[in-house]
């Protein structure tokens, strides 16, 4: 017996059974009976006993005030931690419940209503993920917009993310309280509408464009390379170039090469490796319909560039058809988008002026779109021209295309007394076949407002593009040849690049409807103002009629 009412009664009995009479069974039981009652009763009370203790128990828990929950920034002396709580610090103690073991900065405590830290909560996986714009040498981190005249702000590392390698350009997740990294995330190699690599692409694999290829090298490479003798002269280098002309004649090759020669110059200078870093934006994709999603590619784009940069990476941005996204303010369909992205990009492209290793080089085949304030000195300095390959030049493309792995014709290799010769013979007899003017190959008729006539023949249309698909074509047929029959040996055949000529201008017979043939006269280098009429031509009977596959 537990209570004091139930030891009484167990001692009363006690003192009956002590004075009941010897032989008196009946009494004896009587008294056996109710001892018994008085363990059952007593045995109901303890559990009622027990079942208030748990509801009290419960309603304390209902009733008391709910934790704070708020984030550990510092451990300090004598039990006592640094917490935030909203955008307010507090020095607090620890509970003497808490395991010190458990407490290091970043995670998530409970606080009670003294502000005591009472417990630890589990970490969450939800926050505000923002970009890493540089790292301090003390670990801390730098956060936010990496925009130039943007503000950002210093958080610090908790204490999972204390050694690991972040680099400016990462990801992190912060706390609720936007004080503590806590999550990091590796930044992507690449987005869908930009690549980060470059192929080896030395200056020999680009066939002619020696004038584009000297003012590049010039302007480019020779500040990196000679950086004494510009601080001489007090000349800086220049950050943006423009590279127009007409499509498929090595604009896109020349940025690559462009990256790759100087990167390798540039570590010969420093005597040590530099990582270059080619980012190809191609322009359409960067547009994008929801309000200011455009304008966030263009400073993702920039953001990265200054981040590899500040690695020591040899960086060069280069847009493909960026008349898409800097369109002339005000003009047309492009209205709202260039209102606001052509200021974004002037911001940012001032933000790489103190950037030693970045280049800007943006290409275009209608130059005349793009707004003047991107065109401007100190923007873009130089404009070059990238030109359709004269008879020379065609040459050099030709020779890279058929280069001294392709398989020659064996019976060509026999006439010309090896395969160097016979693939010297390719190239000379299939540049004559392209390059010869007559009624065949006559393409268009361009009447001037002064009266005259041009003819434009095949050899007015070639570019890098069209010659490598020459021989691409020419390829397939000895394929096909080999594929039927693998027992005998197979190359390249004049015949086989012959045709590959014709099927590509038959295959190009299109000239655009008059009310685009403003694009087409300025790619082929004429003023439209000075043209009055443009006919496609194919000779026929010697008269000159209109091509059945106008478009």
């Amino acid at each position: 017996m537990n209570s004091p009412l139930g030891d009484r009664l167990s001692q009363l009995i006690a003192r009956l059974e002590e004075k009941l009479p010897a032989g008196d069974a009946k009494a004896a039981n009587l008294l056996a009976a109710l001892r018994q009652e008085l363990q059952r009763m007593e045995g109901d009370a303890r559990e009622h006993r027990e079942l208030i203790s748990q509801y009290e128990e419960a309603y304390q828990k209902l009733t008391q005030p709910a934790n704070r929950i708020a984030v550990l920034t510092r451990l300090m002396d004598d039990d006592e931690v640094q917490v935030v709580l909203g955008d307010t610090d507090y020095i607090t103690l620890v509970d003497s419940s808490v395991d010190p073991e458990t407490l290091e900065p970043g995670i998530q405590v409970r606080l009670n209503e003294a502000y005591v830290v009472v417990g630890t909560v589990p970490e969450g996986d939800t926050g505000p993920l923002v970009n890493v714009g540089d790292v301090l040498a003390d670990g801390r981190l730098r956060v936010g917009n990496d925009a130039p005249g943007s503000p950002g702000r210093l958080v610090g590392r908790a204490a999972a993310l204390a050694y690991l390698p972040i680099k400016a350009g990462d990801e992190v997740r912060l706390d609720a309280a936007g004080r503590m990294a806590v999550e990091h995330f590796v930044k992507r190699a690449a987005r869908d509408y930009f690549v980060e690599e470059v192929p080896e692409t030395p200056w020999s694999k680009v066939g002619g464009q020696h004038e584009a290829i000297r003012i590049i090298r010039e302007t480019i490479e020779h500040p990196l390379l000679y950086p004494e003798i510009y601080e001489r002269f007090d000349k800086k280098p220049v950050k943006g170039i423009l590279l127009y002309g007409p499509p498929g004649c090595g604009k896109t090759l020349i940025g690559k090469a462009t990256a790759y020669n100087l990167a390798k110059d540039y570590s010969q200078r420093l005597g040590k490796d530099v990582k270059e870093c080619f980012l190809h934006i191609s322009g359409p994709k960067v547009l994008n319909m929801w309000l200011g999603e455009t304008e966030r590619m263009v400073r993702e784009i920039f953001a990265t560039a200054r981040a590899k940069a500040k690695e020591g990476q040899l960086v060069v941005v280069f847009i493909d058809e960026a008349e898409a996204i800097l369109r002339t303010r005000s003009s047309g369909r492009w209205l709202n988008i260039s209102n606001t992205v052509v200021p974004q990009f002037c911001a940012e492209m001032d933000g790489l002026v103190e950037l030693e290793n970045v280049v800007l080089v943006i290409t275009s085949n209608r130059p005349d779109y793009i707004d003047p304030a991107i065109l401007r000195p100190e923007r873009i300095d130089r404009k070059v021209k990238v030109v359709r390959p004269d008879k020379e030049s065609s040459r050099e493309i030709l020779s890279i295309y058929l280069h001294e792995r392709l398989p020659m014709d064996p019976g060509l290799v026999k006439e010309h007394g090896g395969e160097e010769c016979a693939r010297a013979h390719l190239v000379e007899a299939a540049l004559e076949h392209l390059w010869r003017a007559n009624k065949h190959t006559e393409f268009l008729k361009i009447q001037l407002r002064n009266g005259t006539t041009e003819t434009l023949h095949w050899r007015d249309m070639v570019s890098g593009a069209l010659l490598k698909s020459i021989v691409d074509r020419a390829k397939d047929a000895a394929i096909r040849r080999a594929v039927a029959d693998p027992g005998t040996p197979h190359g390249l055949t004049l015949d086989d690049l012959k045709a590959a000529v014709e099927a590509e201008y038959r295959e190009n017979e299109i000239f655009p409807k008059s009310d685009a043939a403003e694009d087409w006269l300025k790619l082929l280098d004429f003023e439209p103002e000075a043209v009055a009429n443009v006919r496609p031509v194919k000779a026929a009977k010697g008269e000159d009629l209109a091509r059945k596959s106008v478009i």
